[in-house]
């Protein structure tokens, strides 16, 4: 049984890391970090809260700590926990630079211990089925990829304030490390980027809103996000010699996680037909559509990788290399933003 101690109680995890912890077998949520409040606890009757981190690192039953707290926090926070020789997930970003997780990814491998960023959205359901679609020619050649993550929210917010501050690297550090993951993931390394980093909301203090241009031999991919879109964009679209592909909405594990406490026996991560993408293609000189059903989406499956790799029996199910690389990218998207020009990526100085 591996014992995992979680480092923040706010949103991520409530409604990430605990119900998914929960869920998964020989992993067992055992200690909960939260400073003040008892959500936790009553939540999970019997798991041990610490008021401090230094009380929650003094658990030597623990075998693996979370860290979920704000982005502004996670560095330090990281720093103190790998620090001990302690294995961690770290939520995404793992950190607000790229120099800075390359200098936790030395630190644990100077202590012996794994630093695992978490990006459950490898497994959403829409994403998997993007993936068999491309790792099967659906489409053909690939020509254009489009993935994102548009919202209608114009008002101000009343709470999670912490995003509004400028260190926390705003939409672009928040949406943008799940779809610069994704895509890297499905493609490797782009050659170029451009992009727009935006504030588009009269009262915004940190950007709301970004689109970014991949060049890729071959083919382009476009990443984007903002808060102002009502109704949404497409989640995916792609085009192709042969054939697009069209997905609307966004995979429905975020919604069902937020309340519940543990995942119940049964189906999980299905999509209802009427939220299935379509693919248009040329059969027979004519245009078909067709549904696709969307893969079952299973958030578990990072844990389970997690676990595995604590016991020793596999790789870590993300890598801490892959968090460098995303975030690399994101700056590069930054310094295109700020510049007004395409960034030629320079991908040296990669952790190892």
């Amino acid at each position: 049984m591996v014992r995992v101690g979680l480092i923040g109680f706010g949103m991520a995890g409530r409604v990430f890391h605990s119900p998914l912890i929960s869920s998964v077998d020989g992993i067992e949520l055992a200690g909960v970090m939260e400073r003040s409040t008892n959500q936790a606890a009553e939540r999970y009757p019997g798991v041990t809260i610490h008021r401090s981190l230094d009380a929650i690192l003094a658990d030597s039953s623990l075998d693996l700590f979370v860290v979920a707290t704000p982005t502004t926090t996670h560095l330090e926070v990281a720093r103190v926990v790998l620090g001990a020789g302690k294995n961690a997930i770290v939520d995404k970003p793992v950190a607000t630079s790229s120099s800075h997780i390359a200098e936790l990814i030395a630190l644990a491998r100077s202590k012996g211990a794994m630093l695992i960023p978490f990006q459950n959205r490898r497994w959403d359901g829409d994403f998997l089925t993007v993936k068999e679609l491309l790792d099967h020619d659906a489409l053909g050649r690939l020509v254009y990829f489009e993935s994102r993550f548009d919202r209608w929210r114009p008002a101000k917010p009343t709470n999670r304030l912490w995003k509004e501050d400028p260190a926390s690297g705003g939409v672009l550090l928040d949406l943008g490390t799940h779809i610069a993951d994704q895509a890297l993931t499905l493609f490797g390394k782009p050659e170029a980027v451009q992009a727009d980093v935006l504030m588009e909301r009269e009262w915004a203090k940190v950007n709301d809103g970004f689109e970014i241009q991949l060049r890729y031999k071959g083919f382009t991919v476009v990443l984007g996000a903002n808060s102002l879109c009502a109704p949404a964009a497409p989640r995916f679209h792609l085009r192709g010699t042969v054939g697009n592909f069209w997905k609307y909405g966004v995979d429905p594990q975020e919604a069902a996680l937020n309340k519940i406490t543990r995942i119940a026996e049964g189906e999980w991560g299905v999509e209802p037909e009427s939220e299935w993408g379509r693919l248009y293609a040329d059969v027979d000189g004519a245009t078909r559509v067709m549904p696709i059903e969307t893969i079952h989406g299973d958030f578990r499956r990072y844990y389970e990788g997690v676990r595995d790799a604590v016991l020793g029996k596999a790789e870590p199910p993300v890598k801490a290399v892959e968090a460098w690389r995303t975030a690399r990218l994101l700056e590069f998207a930054g310094e295109s933003s700020e510049k007004r020009c395409e960034v030629i990526c320079d991908w040296s100085g990669e952790p190892r």
